[in-house]
Parts: structure tokens; C-alpha cells; sequence
């Protein structure tokens, strides 16, 4: 069934991709411009929409949404952790089509990460092995990343389930690839999680293992998104949840310049002299004006909700970025599938 509820919300109100409305009256409807609401110094919140929570298209649920990416035509593809990449077009974010991915087999995906490829290849990875495969825009296996040994879930390796590949990156000129391990692996510190990196090699361009590097996540957190800035460093997701309080939801920004390669160093423990990835808080989404919005459970604010997917959407004036986020609602009625958009300001 077509979402004719969703079609009438977002027609009214998400004109562009800067413009995500929150819910009750704005300084816009009440003719007035609108003034960018400061999470902090560099961040400022725009806008939210809930008009995709609990709803349907063409028979997919329309939740569990762990990723973001911008297609190869402008518009937005929105991957669910249950196996299904949908497109929303890049004005109102309507959903436009959904495909639904399975791994060689025919097996589910625990989907929880994408980047879409020069050619409009899709990049996913899976929490299950971890894995990384390669689709086609139909979904449609075309191939798979080699993953290091250490990086898988025990016992084949040193991973614990559901704890893998949460974030995935392609930097510019889509030569080097990155991973981000949502948590520690077992011998390290609790709170030094992996990035693992591909290179492109080769007649072919293949993605081939290359550097890893260590990365300290504030305590009780784990990266659940990356992605690129555009200048060779990476926007960072850090989030965590405590019952009775809610959601912890960072966005850092990380440099991997200087960082040591870890990939050689069997445990990370902190104290072994090895350089980590660098990262500067850009906000605390706590911080930001909640624009109205309420939540279903304890939240320290009640626009935040389990935030996971993440993407640079454009530029704005004086070398910001807009970003576009997503929470995971986790098919809970407890939780909202929740559109944010941001401009963010990046320190030199």
C-alpha cells in the first residue's frame, strides 16, 4: 500500500533536503524566517519529520533504518537492518522503491551499513560475519571484501556479535574505503574500537585489506555510522542507551592523519604508545533545541531516538555541511523512525 498519509505530511512539509519541518508551529509558518536553532558552536538543527514512523510502502515496512547515502542521482537510499534498501526521493523524502537484499544463500542480512560506489555499485555490510558485499541498484551480488581474521565474530575471530561493521565511508575519489567496529574486539580496551580501510589496487581496482586504526569512543558509547567529509576526515556517530534515561547520541569529527596502523597489534589496551585517530566533538545531540518534537519512552531530550545512519547531503553557505540523519525505531512501538537535518561547520 502506498503511504498517502506520508505523501500528504511531506508534500506540506519537507520542501528540500534543508528543510525537514518539526512538528506544532515554526517561526517559517508563522511568517517569520526561519533562525537556525544552535546545538553548539558549529552544529545547528534545522529540522525533523516523523512521517515515516510506522508506516508501509509497497508492503515493506518503512523502519529499522541504520544508513544513509546519497545515490549517484541525488537521490536517497535508506537501508533497513532487516534486509531492504529503499529509495526517498531527495525533496521529500517519500519512499520511491524498495529492494530487498539476502546474502549468497538467500539468507536475511543484519544490514547495518552502506556506501553507494562511483559506479552506483552499493556497498553493505552485515553484522553476522561481519561482512561487506557488493550489489547491484536491483540487489543483485556481485562480489565480497576480504575482512581480517581478527575482525570476525568469535569464535572465528575476535568480534562479539552484533558489535561489528555499524559504519561504513568512502573517501574522496573513492580510492580507500572505511569500517568502523561498533565495539571493542575481546583483548582490547573496552572503550578502543577498529576502523579497518581497503584500498583500491590492481588492473581491476579491486578493495583490497590496508591500513587499521584505533579509536577511543566516550564511555558507554559505540560508533553506529561514519562517513566522509569530503576532505580526507570522516564524521563520526557515537550513541549508547541507558534504560530509564535514554539515548547518548555524539557527532564527532575524526582524523585518521598521524594515527598509527593498527592492523599488526594484536591488543589495544591504551597504554602500548600507539597514536589513535584524533576526533573534536562537533555537538552533543542532546544539546539541540528540541523544535517540539516528543519522544515515547525517557529520552534527555525528547527529540533524540536511536540514531544510526548518517550522510553528507550538500553544502551550505560559509563551507558548512548538510547532514542528514535517521533513528532506528527497531519495529518498536517504544521507538520512532525520526528524519533530522543539520548544518555543521568543520574546525580546520
Amino acid at each position: 500500500m502506498r503511504m498517502r498519509t506520508v505523501l500528504a505530511t511531506l508534500t506540506a512539509g519537507l520542501a528540500t533536503i534543508t528543510c525537514l519541518t518539526a512538528a506544532g508551529p515554526t517561526a517559517q509558518a508563522q511568517g517569520h524566517d526561519v533562525v537556525p536553532h544552535a546545538c553548539s558552536p558549529l552544529v545547528n538543527i534545522d529540522g525533523f519529520s516523523d512521517a515515516l514512523d510506522k508506516t508501509v510502502f509497497d508492503g515493506t515496512y518503512v523502519g529499522n533504518l541504520s544508513a544513509l547515502a546519497v545515490d549517484t542521482d541525488g537521490r536517497i537510499a535508506a537501508l533497513s537492518d532487516r534486509s531492504s534498501l529503499f529509495t526517498l526521493d531527495a525533496a521529500t523524502k517519500t519512499p520511491a522503491s524498495v529492494v530487498q537484499l539476502a546474502d549468497e544463500s538467500g539468507a536475511a542480512l543484519d544490514s547495518e551499513a552502506l556506501v553507494i560506489d562511483r559506479d552506483g555499485t552499493r556497498l553493505i555490510t552485515s553484522e553476522t560475519e561481519p561482512s561487506i558485499r557488493r550489489y547491484t541498484r536491483d540487489g543483485v551480488i556481485t562480489g565480497r571484501l576480504p575482512v581480517p581474521a581478527a575482525l570476525q565474530v568469535a569464535p572465528a575471530g575476535r568480534a562479539t556479535k552484533n558489535l561489528t561493521f555499524e559504519g561504513l565511508a568512502l573517501q574522496p575519489g573513492g580510492r580507500t574505503l572505511v569500517a568502523s567496529m561498533e565495539g571493542a574486539l575481546s583483548g582490547d580496551s573496552n572503550d578502543l574500537v577498529r576502523l579497518q580501510t581497503w584500498q583500491r589496487q590492481g588492473l581491476k581496482q579491486e578493495f583490497q585489506l590496508s591500513r587499521q586504526y584505533g579509536y577511543r569512543v566516550d564511555t558507554g558509547l559505540g560508533i553506529s555510522e561514519i562517513t566522509a567529509t569530503g576532505d580526507g576526515r570522516l564524521l563520526v556517530l557515537e550513541r549508547g542507551y541507558t534504560s530509564g534515561v535514554g539515548n547518548t547520541v555524539r557527532l564527532y569529527l575524526a582524523d585518521l592523519r598521524g594515527a598509527t596502523d593498527t592492523s599488526g597489534i594484536d591488543s589495544l589496551t591504551g597504554q602500548d604508545g600507539i597514536r589513535l585517530v584524533g576526533k573534536t566533538l562537533l555537538a552533543d545531540i542532546a544539546d539541540c533545541p528540541s523544535l517540539g518534537a516528543t519522544a515515547k519512552q525517557p529520552q534527555p531530550n525528547p527529540l533524540l531516538d536511536n540514531i544510526e545512519g548518517l550522510a553528507v547531503t550538500g553544502h551550505a553557505p560559509v563551507g558548512r555541511l548538510r547532514l542528514l540523519l535517521v533513528s532506528d525505531d527497531n519495529q518498536n512501538a517504544a521507538q520512532i523512525t525520526r528524519l533530522y537535518s543539520l548544518t555543521a561547520r568543520l574546525p580546520r
